[in-house]
């Protein structure tokens, strides 16, 4: 791999929340960040729709893409610089990794894969590799090296030590959205103390490893992943604002495969309703451009559409109660889904099951879909023990997967059922909300 080590005539630095500040040496790094396609990012929420339960939580992936870069730079530069098992001729392809990791992300990213069949990563690896900017930056290092970078992205380059920096159970990428989104949405639980984790890194052969003193600081970063997914990452309110969004996308692409004629034509859907996105025009896509959307389909005819992009506006969510998909749950649901019919009220669109899961910590397990390569401790005598084998916290909660189900109505919609008057009081009965 031929190097590209120019450097700036003068270090630059972003003043940040999270890690006070984001150095920048070599001007490499520096081009990458002035790219159209990294500069995007700064118009795409890091939390989606979070910020109508935290406030504070509008803080975008140009922020995390930059404090992942850091992070990564302070263990190539500080921590493993001059190691044995550390090859140096890999510090640009970690550092470029770790910049771009995030940057096929789209508007409120995981509904809008989910609605439309995408996948971020795809499009982190097209920009990468096709006709952009970032990629003819990368390619002033070697024709090769846009394509190494998507290789570590991807997890398939060849130094797995290069992979584990940024992407395995504990690596640059959850270190920093567990403290940005705990700073930004005003929580105490995604705080650790990075700076021991840093400290006690090593490389070694094909991983990165944890030296075994630094244990307790390991068990407060997974105690802090876990209590984030379920208070701020699997909020109910949250998932309530993530499912009308779902749902007003929903209705967009079945409106226009309807031939149904919008005032105000969804020009920069057009090639995403149809399952034929290009690259072009992915990148068009932002969260301004969603919610100048959502703002004009409020006049719209349909009235799905309208009520839900004004609910979504206005944040008038829906309600929720837990939810079991037992064999009893789903007669109850089939039952509500008949009366909301018989009301007007479109069970599609207005009855959901919701369902959130997380495994907070595995060993590996050969042979299942997601390869979770465990944490390594590595013992004063040289030797490696898995984490959990050394740590009873994290014992407790290894290959331990929670999921929680809770299902989704309009209350306004249920409470204006005047005059069906029968109907509405099987609703709230079936529902269980007489309080």
């Amino acid at each position: 791999m031929a190097q590209y080590n120019e450097k700036l005539s003068e270090e630059k630095v972003f003043k940040d929340p999270v890690h006070r500040y984001i150095h920048v040496r070599d001007k490499l790094i520096w081009d990458l960040i002035g790219t159209s396609e990294f500069q995007r990012l700064r118009r795409i929420r890091q939390l989606g729709t979070t910020y109508l339960t935290f406030h504070g939580a509008e803080h975008s992936r140009f922020n995390h893409s930059l404090g992942v870069y850091e992070i990564v730079r302070r263990i190539v530069d500080d921590v493993f610089k001059g190691r044995s098992e550390w090859n140096e001729k890999e510090r640009m392809v970690s550092l470029c990794a770790a910049l771009l990791h995030d940057l096929g992300h789209g508007p409120f990213s995981h509904s809008f894969e989910k609605v439309f069949h995408l996948d971020h990563e795809d499009f982190t690896r097209a920009i990468i590799l096709g006709e952009t900017e970032v990629n003819a930056v990368l390619q002033r290092i070697g024709i090769d090296f846009p394509k190494q970078v998507a290789e570590v992205i991807a997890k398939t380059y060849s130094n797995k030590q290069v992979v584990s920096l940024i992407s395995s159970q504990i690596d640059a990428d959850r270190m920093d959205y567990l403290q940005r989104d705990a700073y930004f949405t005003g929580v105490s639980y995604g705080h650790f103390d990075m700076e021991r984790i840093l400290r006690v890194m090593r490389p070694r052969e094909d991983q990165v490893v944890i030296k075994q003193s630094g244990m307790h600081a390991v068990e407060d970063y997974i105690m802090s992943r876990y209590q984030m997914y379920w208070q701020v990452y699997f909020h109910p309110v949250t998932r309530s604002a993530e499912v009308i969004l779902t749902k007003i996308l929903h209705r967009a692409k079945q409106l226009h495969q309807d031939d149904y004629t919008f005032k105000q034509n969804p020009v920069h859907f057009y090639s995403i309703f149809k399952e034929e996105a290009t690259l072009q025009d992915y990148l068009k896509l932002d969260e301004s451009i969603i919610l100048y959307y959502f703002q004009t389909w409020q006049e719209e005819e349909d009235k799905i559409l309208s009520d839900l992009c004004r609910r979504f506006l206005n944040r008038n969510l829906f309600k929720y109660i837990e939810f079991h998909p037992a064999n009893e749950e789903m007669m109850k649901l089939l039952e509500l889904r008949t009366l909301f019919k018989k009301a007007g009220i479109d069970p599609d669109y207005y009855l959901v099951v919701d369902s959130s899961s997380d495994l907070p910590y595995d060993f590996y397990r050969p042979g299942e879909e997601e390869e979770r390569l465990p944490i390594h401790l590595q013992l004063p005598n040289g030797d490696l023990r898995e984490l959990s084998r050394e740590s009873e916290i994290v014992d407790a909660i290894s290959g331990k997967r929670r999921t929680d189900h809770k299902l989704y109505f309009p209350m306004d919609l249920i409470e204006d059922m005047s005059s069906r008057k029968s109907a509405k009081k099987k609703i709230i009965e079936l529902l269980n909300i007489h309080k």
